[in-house]
């Protein structure tokens, strides 16, 4: 088939599929937005979209859509000059949630359209108002993260099928939009994933973590409150103290991936550190930043415990690779998180508001490794079982773009 894929930040969520595909023999192509500057074995096109300034008093709770929409036009127009070209589709695989195939049937009406419908914006239920601390909740708030919906509503209403990673995740969407929606995870490979007892990680100050210490990781694109930065930096100090030989490894960059920036600017990281800083052994704790995808791997390899939080919202990838890395996962208990750990059987539970909670489940688990073994074991095995990149997600991913070019 002639595969199109459409990511503003490709390879995104597509970074196994699209070089499946062209394994597979297909005729692949990715578009992408010129900003986008990451490599891939997949040709790929880029698009420019300078967005206006959009005025919030004209718009009012029409500018998301505003923006998302006129980055929808600049890609249907690209697409058009491609058309005249002689390029057409069999198949499209979009995502979502930047406006990009919006209007991707009015330029190939012939082509089957996949969209990746991460999540639907919703007022209640969701992540909005979950957190009053740092999220301001009222009603305008609600009506606003409601309207941010219209352009998801659109793109799921326009195209053939949806996919979404989660339960969870598609069950954001409403009973009309859901119906259209298969579940399939992206995958992770259990094979690079798989326990290594001969992993070593180098701290910067040049401590060397191998299986069998003491190490808690906390890991996320960015810190912030949307993940639970927080409260398990809060939980820090008591597990610190009753743990005098744990090493904890905080892996995250200081920009904003969702919900708002501190009133002061800049990033959380530091913001919440302040609470905490007289109360914790800054030479046993570690801001890594981001790092290398290899160097996560022998990280979660030299992991005893992973500690993981969310709201209601996306599920990190990270959660899952620790889970099928053996390393026992110690997460909120919040739906994206309770639809793969059962508490007690693949893992731990802990409310997440909960810092006394959060601090008494960690040092357990940090205390006695070996009593968490059967829990690690049937941690790995469910997700091998569900979530495996090559046995399971890859090949139920093909067999939907498949069965969509047949109709």
């Amino acid at each position: 088939m002639k595969l199109l894929f459409v990511h503003q930040n490709f390879p995104g969520q597509f970074l196994h599929l699209a070089p499946e595909m062209q394994r597979l023999g297909h005729d692949v192509r990715a578009l992408t937005d010129a900003v986008n500057t990451t490599g891939s074995p997949v040709p790929t096109l880029r698009y420019s979209f300078k967005p206006e300034p959009v005025d919030p008093k004209a718009t009012r709770l029409g500018r998301n859509y505003t923006t998302m929409s006129d980055r929808g036009v600049v890609v249907a127009r690209f697409a058009r000059k491609l058309r005249d070209q002689g390029y057409v589709p069999d198949v499209i695989f979009g995502h979502s949630g930047w406006g990009e195939t919006l209007f991707l049937k009015e330029v190939w009406p012939e082509a089957k359209l996949l969209v990746y419908a991460e999540l639907y914006y919703r007022g209640q239920g969701g992540d909005v108002g979950f957190d009053k601390e740092y999220q301001a909740f009222g009603f305008d708030q609600t009506l606003i993260a409601q309207g941010r919906a219209a352009h998801m509503a659109q793109a799921l209403a326009h195209a053939d099928r949806g996919l979404s990673p989660t339960e969870f995740q598609a069950s954001t969407h409403p009973p009309a939009l859901r119906r259209q929606i298969e579940v399939i995870f992206d995958g992770v490979d259990c094979d690079r994933l798989a326990p290594n007892p001969a992993a070593r990680f180098t701290l910067p100050d040049g401590t060397v973590l191998a299986p069998g210490d003491e190490v808690l990781t906390f890991v996320n694109r960015n810190l912030e409150p949307y993940r639970g930065y927080h409260i398990f930096m809060r939980a820090l100090p008591e597990v610190l103290k009753a743990r005098p030989n744990a090493q904890v490894v905080i892996v995250g960059g200081n920009d904003i991936s969702y919900g708002r920036p501190p009133p002061q600017g800049g990033g959380w990281k530091d913001v919440i550190l302040d609470e905490v800083r007289d109360r914790i052994d800054h030479s046993r704790v570690h801001f890594l930043g981001r790092i290398p995808y290899d160097d996560l791997v022998n990280l979660i390899h030299v992991a005893r415990v992973h500690a993981y939080l969310t709201y209601p919202f996306v599920l990190s990838w990270s959660m899952v690779e620790a889970m099928a890395a053996g390393t026992l996962v110690v997460g909120s208990r919040t739906a994206p998180v309770q639809e793969m750990i059962e508490d007690g059987v693949t893992g731990r539970l802990v409310d997440f508001f909960d810092v006394p909670g959060w601090s008494a489940a960690l040092v357990d688990a940090l205390a006695r490794p070996e009593a968490y073994q059967p829990m690690r074991d049937a941690a790995r095995a469910r997700v091998r079982a569900r979530y495996d990149l090559r046995s399971v997600c890859l090949p139920r991913q093909v067999d939907l773009l498949t069965r969509l070019q047949r109709g």
